[in-house]
């Protein structure tokens, strides 16, 4: 038999000064966990009255959709997504940046809008940003019933693919009826 590497043990029996230790030390973590608490949340109604559905949704999922890119060989990947109610109906939405799962290189994302279809289903309802405008989607965020992202892109096709020189920022927010952007481009609705 070969001995042991490691020394034995000083206290290889536990005696009941050791669970009073133990005892004594979750006490003092839990008193001092009920010290640390997040600040409370505090909700903002808007200024403009919003028509509420008497149960709110679930936001609809990305799994499984169909969106609206051309991938050839490879799939669609959702890089991001968040959710919020965009048309004021009380109901949230899922916004989705979509891109091809490109072995390699930087493929342009697209932004998709999702909503529950009368039968609870999720699809795809609106185009915010087409992956053929070239531009990569940073900072994106869902707040205040608005789409907010920061635009990579390129000036010029000879810049190379990996290192966006180009720099917009870009909200879309529901109005009359259509998602507008706040900046010159326009949005297409699937």
């Amino acid at each position: 038999m070969q001995p042991s590497a490691v020394p034995e043990l000083a206290h290889p029996h536990t005696r009941p000064i050791h669970w009073v230790a133990t005892a004594t030390a979750v006490a003092g973590v839990m008193a001092l966990s009920s010290l640390l608490q997040p600040n409370p949340a505090t909700a903002a109604q808007s200024a403009a009255p919003r028509t509420k559905a008497a149960h709110p949704a679930t936001a609809p999922g990305t799994a499984g959709l169909d969106f609206p890119i051309t991938c050839g060989p490879v799939k669609p990947v959702v890089q991001k997504k968040a959710s919020g109610d965009l048309d004021g109906d009380g109901n949230p939405e899922t916004v989705a940046v979509v891109h091809c799962d490109a072995a390699m290189g930087t493929p342009p994302d697209g932004v998709y809008v999702i909503t529950r279809a009368s039968d609870g289903t999720p699809r795809v309802v609106a185009t915010l940003l087409d992956p053929r405008t070239d531009h990569t989607i940073t900072d994106f965020a869902v707040h205040d019933g608005a789409v907010t992202a920061t635009l990579l892109g390129y000036s010029s096709s000879d810049v190379p693919r990996c290192c966006p020189d180009t720099t917009d920022h870009a909200k879309w927010q529901w109005k009359n009826g259509a998602f507008v952007r706040s900046t010159a481009a326009g949005t297409h609705t699937v």
